[in-house]
């Protein structure tokens, strides 16, 4: 049981280095959400410009059809 408590403290206490650390995945991963939802969003917006200049022509032409 020594041999066992002396082996746990020892990797315990090994440089960061040797041992892999995970300190920092959460940051990483929720970098790469935002990036990925910034992405979405670019994406939806050019969408919407698109819709809605085409609504706006469209609807121009109807008015300016009835007007005639």
């Amino acid at each position: 049981m020594d041999q066992l408590l002396r082996a746990y403290v020892w990797t315990r206490n090994l440089p960061v280095g040797i041992v892999k650390d995970e300190a920092g995945e959460g940051v990483i991963s929720t970098a790469i959400a935002v990036l990925i939802m910034a992405a979405l969003g670019a994406v939806m917006w050019v969408g919407f410009q698109a819709i809605w200049g085409n609504a706006s022509t469209r609807t121009t032409d109807q008015i300016n059809t009835i007007g005639n």
